[in-house]
């Protein structure tokens, strides 16, 4: 099958490209122009570019590449921009400065796929005699010259909320780890890490006044009943003992590193549910004070919820203060899935709040407490998330994740509530991607193949007065099967491009997708994503046939 043209071959797909005949060239000459409020866009691609191509790109008046802030662009919104490659020169535009970052990254992909990949010239600290020999080949044999296809691009997204959640909380993952995924994020254009940072199992982020949450409930210990045979960082009975927690300062940097590339991290504190790492910190915040509890050393729902007693809501008005300080994110994800209900039912302090509250049972605490914390939120002027169980159940105000089915989104959005689609059949990327047997363990469920992810969900529709947003979508990586770096790839990888390309582009045709894709698995390969195998692409005539005209 003939390669692409680099333009044609873009992922996600541009909204409009027009095919021009030429090339630019980026060489040791070439500069930057930066217009005001373009200036952290021009870095940025210096950024990427230098280290791999070897090229200086001062910033220079008469430079040949210009990145522009351009009021005339409001059209395009804040992520869009155009793109003019011509023989002598290239011009990005946009709006907002956001949607010149967006067009780096197109830039990036139009370069060859060598360009993406930084050139160490042998200095890795530990690698092997033989990986130093192939980096200082790569410096010595790298080009003086870099040509990109002359075209047109106007380029617009379908959807607003485009993410990638990466539990955390299961298994730890570096921050290292995580700032690479930034990278691939924001080579996709997805605009949103959603970490997941505290669950049963472990809780990642340092609170000030709770020190306990990290020196004690950042540290599993082995297995104490039956888990997931075969499961990766697990016995036959459960989690293998596990630790890890982020600095301060781990996150602050990556909330910048993030924000330089037009990417925003958004958090997640589970409540009421799926607190026995919090508990085991502090036993007072349960329903049973004097009980002595270990950070829980199994998968699935743990029956230990939060109390409903003062001290509890101390207790998260502190740990949202200290989110709030270190995540600048609009959004604060508040969890609230998976909650049981039968601490609350047997407490006589939850019955009294339940009387106090005038509430009509112990059922309804779930919406209270979540009430109460999202107030706390809406008050500094954030807004908050949590996952929906149904259609109906969250408080007024927040941004619902549907997960379980496709209709709850729906009635989400009748009562008033912006969505994000995260239907787990379509984006839950720790289940299988093929029926293959023998491959290594993932989440028990249906398998959720490229094309899955590809087609994803049909936009829920309602007429109600007053309805929400569909804000955009995301996957999933829940970690009880993904301890290691190599395990986050295969498993996010081609899927995650699927999803990127539905939520940045709207609906594609799939044998134009998988056309593309083919030529973009070059780039994965050449970042040293270990991505799980594609499919083949479809015969050329039948892509020709479905492709859309540039």
């Amino acid at each position: 099958m003939p390669v692409p043209r680099r333009d044609q071959a873009l992922l996600p797909r541009p909204t409009r490209v027009s095919l021009r005949s030429g090339h630019f060239t980026f060489d040791a000459t070439t500069a930057l122009h930066a217009t005001p409020g373009a200036e952290a866009a021009a870095d940025l691609l210096r950024d990427l570019l230098r280290p791999a191509t070897g090229l200086p790109l001062p910033t220079s008046p008469s430079g040949t590449v210009t990145l522009a802030v351009d009021a005339g662009l409001r059209g395009l919104g804040r992520e869009g921009y155009g793109l003019t490659v011509s023989p002598h020169s290239v011009l990005l535009r946009a709006a907002h400065p956001t949607g010149l970052l967006r067009g780096v990254q197109t830039l990036r992909q139009l370069l060859p796929e060598e360009a993406l990949v930084p050139v160490t010239g042998g200095h890795l600290g530990h690698a092997t005699e033989r990986e130093r020999e192939r980096e200082r080949n790569r410096e010595r044999d790298r080009p003086d010259r870099w040509e990109l296809p002359c075209t047109e691009i106007t380029d617009v997204p379908h959807r607003s909320w485009r993410g990638l959640m990466i539990d955390v909380a299961r298994h730890f993952h570096p921050v290292d780890t995580l700032r690479r995924h930034v990278d691939l994020l924001a080579l996709h254009k997805l605009n949103v890490l959603h970490l997941h940072l505290t669950d049963d199992q472990g809780w990642r982020m340092p609170v000030a006044a709770y020190p306990r949450l990290t020196t004690i409930g950042a540290h599993r210990a082995g297995p104490d009943g039956a888990g997931p045979p075969g499961a990766p960082g697990s016995s036959r009975r459960g989690p293998l003992p596990h630790a890890g927690a982020y600095t301060r300062a781990d996150l602050t940097g990556l909330v910048d590193y993030a924000a330089r590339r037009g990417v925003t991290v958004v958090p997640e504190v589970e409540m009421p549910g799926h607190v026995r790492a919090a508990l085991a910190a502090y036993p007072h915040l349960g329903n049973h004070p004097d009980r002595v509890l270990d950070v829980w050393t199994r998968w699935g729902v743990c029956d230990t919820v939060l109390g409903v007693h003062d001290a509890v809501l101390d207790f998260v008005r502190a740990v949202l203060d200290e989110v709030m300080d270190v995540f600048p994110s609009p959004y604060v994800h508040l969890g609230g899935d998976e909650c049981p209900t039968t601490e609350w039912q047997q407490s006589a302090t939850a019955r009294a709040r339940v009387a106090a509250e005038g509430l009509s049972g112990p059922a309804d605490l779930h919406g209270w407490l979540l009430g109460r914390a999202g107030a706390h939120l809406r008050d500094r002027g954030r807004h908050p998330v949590a996952w929906a169980e149904t259609g109906t159940v969250l408080p007024p105000g927040f941004t619902a994740m549907s997960w379980r089915a496709t209709a709850h989104a729906a009635e989400a959005l009748a009562r008033g509530h912006d969505v994000v689609l995260t239907h787990h059949r379509t984006t839950y990327l720790d289940y299988a991607q093929d029926e293959a047997p023998g491959g290594p363990p993932v989440q028990p469920g249906p398998v959720v193949d490229l094309r899955t992810v590809h087609r994803g969900d049909p936009d829920p529709r309602t007429s109600a007065p007053g309805a929400g947003r569909v804000l955009g979508t995301q996957a999933q990586l829940w970690t009880e099967f993904a301890p290691t770096a190599a395990d986050l790839d295969r498993l996010a990888y081609p899927r995650l491009c699927a999803l990127a390309d539905r939520a940045w582009s709207g609906p594609t045709p799939w044998p134009d997708f998988t056309r593309r894709l083919t030529a973009h698995t070059r780039r994965l390969d050449a970042l040293g994503v270990r991505r799980h195998p594609t499919p083949a692409a479809p015969p050329e005539a039948t892509a020709a046939r479905t492709a859309p005209s540039p």
